[in-house]
């Protein structure tokens, strides 16, 4: 009479168990493969004289360089141990805060290092000793360097706390330019023969 039919109900149970290990080592192989591949980036850190150079917040621009025998006048001259590099250069901030400077740094080509010189005597619109560039601010003039003639990387910083700043450098060749710097006349030059 009545047939009783009785449904069966299948049950659908998922392993999370093997799904979840087959993740994670999916997982653990892409991190493990990350650290063997070179990372790229972007940036730049080797520049070339006239370039627009960005280094952090920091933008650069080397604008010319020129080596000098001697600085100062006539009454006051300085004479260095080799000779004066003088470098031309603007600073920007384009951060939004305050960036103070250190003095900057030359790496010749058999990594000796070559500190900027402290003293701005003799060195017409120096760079100055205290360098702190304000947010939107532009700070130009001369560093100069006690250097062996020959070309140079000049070694910028991007402004970061000692320690943890970045840097990028700026090739620096050797260029013969006249040296515009005075130098006293010898006794008699440059008088009239005929006149006692």
């Amino acid at each position: 009479m009545f047939q009783y039919t009785r449904f069966q109900h299948t049950r659908i149970t998922h392993r999370p168990l093997p799904s979840l290990c087959l993740a994670l080592i999916l997982v653990a192989a892409g991190v493990s493969l990350m650290g063997c591949t070179k990372k790229q980036t972007s940036e730049q850190i080797n520049y070339q004289m006239g370039e627009r150079i960005i280094a952090g917040p920091m933008v650069y621009n080397v604008v010319q360089t020129t080596w000098h025998t001697q600085l100062g006048d006539l009454f006051k001259i300085r004479v260095p141990e080799r000779r004066f590099l003088q470098v031309t250069l603007a600073a920007t901030n384009s951060g939004g805060k305050r960036v103070s400077l250190p003095f900057f740094t030359l790496e010749g080509p058999n990594r000796e290092e070559y500190r900027e010189v402290e003293n701005g005597d003799g060195v017409e619109n120096w760079f100055g000793l205290l360098r702190d560039i304000g947010p939107a601010e532009t700070k130009q003039g001369n560093i100069v360097f006690d250097a062996s003639l020959g070309s140079f990387r000049l070694r910028l910083t991007d402004g970061g706390e000692p320690g943890s700043e970045k840097f990028v450098w700026v090739e620096i060749p050797l260029r013969m330019d006249t040296d515009t710097t005075l130098t006293a006349p010898l006794p008699g030059a440059g008088a009239d023969p005929s006149r006692p």
